[in-house]
């Protein structure tokens, strides 16, 4: 039987790999198991340029002013934040990675990192690297007396580039 040519991917089947057991203090074996992770975006900025041909307005042979002619051409490429969800551990590496970055080291603690998407049968079909990433805020969800819910642990991370590898 021949392999399929075109498969949606599920948004379940993925792990994400960023090294961080070379943060100050980390004594963990795994750098984390993430629940969810969103903001993986790319966008390419606009220009749009605006030049006033000779050709006039309509048909009168007697306009003053020449016809404005509007031109979009690329700009910069822009890389939106990432956020990290995870179960709250024992774990403090989250914690001192952002503290490390708050005490102005934040040049040395950039990691980059890879988001690995599965298929249903398991076999890596996409992957999208990140680079540059470093911690700008850290959130836990909120406490409920009588909830039985897993406590959140929430990371931003700022990124320098975000591309598609696979």
């Amino acid at each position: 039987m021949a392999a399929p040519k075109f498969e949606v991917l599920t948004n379940s089947r993925f792990y994400l790999e960023i090294k961080l057991s070379d943060i100050p203090g980390s004594k963990d074996e795994i750098d984390g198991y993430f629940m969810e992770c969103q903001g993986f975006q790319r966008t390419q900025e606009v220009i749009e340029i605006v030049e006033v041909t000779p050709q006039k307005w309509g048909k009168n042979e007697d306009a003053k002013f020449g016809r404005p002619v509007r031109t979009k051409i690329p700009g910069n490429s822009k890389h939106d934040n990432i956020i990290l969800k995870r179960g709250l551990t024992i774990s403090l590496t989250m914690w001192n990675w952002l503290k490390a970055v708050e005490q102005g080291e934040w040049a040395k603690q950039k990691r980059d990192g890879e988001l690995i998407v599965y298929d249903q049968g398991a076999e890596e079909q996409a992957r999208f690297r990140f680079t540059g990433a470093w911690p700008t805020k850290y959130k836990i969800a909120g406490f409920k007396a009588g909830g039985n819910e897993f406590e959140i642990e929430e990371v931003e991370l700022a990124i320098d580039e975000f591309i598609r590898v696979k």
